[in-house]
């Protein structure tokens, strides 16, 4: 029988600690090359795109991946989880809120490695869906004390500000400017789907950390050269996948501003293969671009507790 969630099923069993531990474990098991990750693939017809990624976690049992459809108005998530000896469908879900999770999740994790220990500031750009979980995700990795945040709608980014000071019990206040959310910030955050970058160089304190979570095609980018350039330490979590869609690389290493062989994965710094920040000076660079063996990480493990809790449906499928 094969267990179906809904998104309300889902959030009921998913929590920022839980996803940031699955995620810096499946990042891990990459970076031993004991998981298998395959970068996102787009089908592009008239009025839509149909997104697909796929991964497996062979040590943990499991093979999925996640899939959605970008149609206007509306964009639709689902999770297939996998037997990975048998090839039984275990699990389908919903999985929007999976996916924010993960992705705050994969920042997260980023913070945690590369971040100063004693990071507590932070400004992000973005005040969207998915911003919310890239602040739980970064106040999980380090004790912040003080955000500013930063989108195009005063309204929007005031209610913004006021919910997540609310539910993070931290000062989280709406500043006028990209500018003004990034001066002086141990960590910060683009979050947008902006095509032009938010976030400048020059605007970089020493020893930042910087986590670029918003674009994920070739014609967008978050951040301009000069952060590129001071950047002394640049990961992500899939050069595959960044090679043909990382805007904020691929742009600046055609333009000889930075190479790959200065490119690492996140999951070689989490397996220790690899070192990070060498100083406090240091400015970091985490380009995310939300890899599918994430997916199936934090997926699989809603499943197993699901069953656990006698959460879902069953449904039986010939």
């Amino acid at each position: 029988m094969t267990l179906f969630l809904t998104e309300s099923e889902v959030e009921r069993i998913v929590t920022m600690p839980d996803a940031m531990r699955l995620v810096e474990d499946a990042l891990r098991e990459l970076g031993q090359a004991h998981a298998i990750n395959r970068p996102r693939q787009r089908v592009r017809v008239q009025n839509g795109i149909l997104h697909v990624m796929p991964a497996g976690l062979p040590t943990r049992g499991y093979l999925g991946f996640k899939y959605y459809s970008a149609f206007r108005p509306r964009t639709r998530f689902w999770f297939h989880l996998l037997d990975a000896n048998n090839g039984d469908l275990l699990a389908m879900m919903q999985a929007d809120r999976l996916g924010q999770q993960r992705t705050g999740a994969a920042s997260g994790v980023a913070t945690k490695f590369l971040a100063r220990a004693d990071a507590s500031t932070v400004g992000i750009i973005g005040t969207g869906w998915q911003a919310e979980s890239q602040l739980q995700a970064v106040c999980v990795a380090r004790p912040i004390r003080a955000i500013q945040c930063y989108s195009r709608d005063a309204e929007h980014r005031n209610a913004f500000a006021k919910k997540m000071s609310a539910q993070l019990g931290v000062d989280v206040r709406a500043v006028d400017s990209t500018e003004a959310a990034v001066r002086d910030a141990d960590v910060v955050i683009a979050v947008t789907n902006s095509r032009e970058p938010v976030v400048r160089g020059q605007w970089l304190q020493p020893g930042t950390h910087v986590n670029a979570a918003g674009a994920n095609r070739l014609e967008a980018r978050e951040l301009d050269d000069e952060a590129i350039r001071r950047s002394s330490f640049v990961c992500v979590d899939s050069i595959e996948q960044a090679k043909i869609e990382a805007g904020e690389l691929c742009a600046p290493i055609e333009s000889g501003v930075l190479t790959w062989d200065r490119v690492c994965e996140l999951g070689d710094v989490v397996a220790g293969r690899v070192g990070g920040r060498t100083n406090r000076n240091d400015v970091t660079l985490f380009k995310s671009l939300g890899i599918a063996v994430e997916d199936v990480a934090l997926g699989a493990w809603v499943y197993e507790q699901a069953r656990a809790q006698k959460i879902g449906r069953e449904i039986e499928l010939q």
